[in-house]
């Protein structure tokens, strides 16, 4: 038999992964525009720290169905490494070095020993 996830194992990933996108924004979108004013940048990031709230909470609530809530929270780490991988190459213009893919590759083995049995 096929390997098969459901979709209420899916859908909380799925939206973990779009508030991760929205909350990598918030948190270091600004650091491209270092120019503008403080202020802007925290009610920027609070607008848009909203929506990620607005995907994360029903996410979790979902998820609690199907996944323990240390599963949850080791899905939305690997996720956040993941996002802000790709957001710091093609937004920041930053390198990502052998070292940060071990690091990262390391942090995804000791997840992954929180969905042994």
């Amino acid at each position: 038999m096929p390997f098969s996830l459901s979709p209420a194992a899916v859908w909380p990933i799925v939206m973990l992964l779009a508030s991760n996108v929205f909350m990598t924004f918030a948190w270091y979108g600004h650091l491209k525009h270092k120019g503008s004013a403080i202020w802007i940048a925290i009610a920027a990031s609070w607008g848009i720290a909203f929506f990620e709230y607005c995907l994360a909470v029903p996410a979790n609530r979902m998820g609690s169905e199907v996944y323990t809530t240390a599963q949850l929270k080791t899905i939305q780490e690997v996720i956040t490494l993941v996002v802000f991988a790709g957001f710091s190459v093609f937004w920041l213009g930053e390198n990502l070095t052998i070292n940060h893919v071990i690091g990262f590759a390391m942090i995804a083995i000791g997840a992954s020993f929180i969905f042994r049995a």
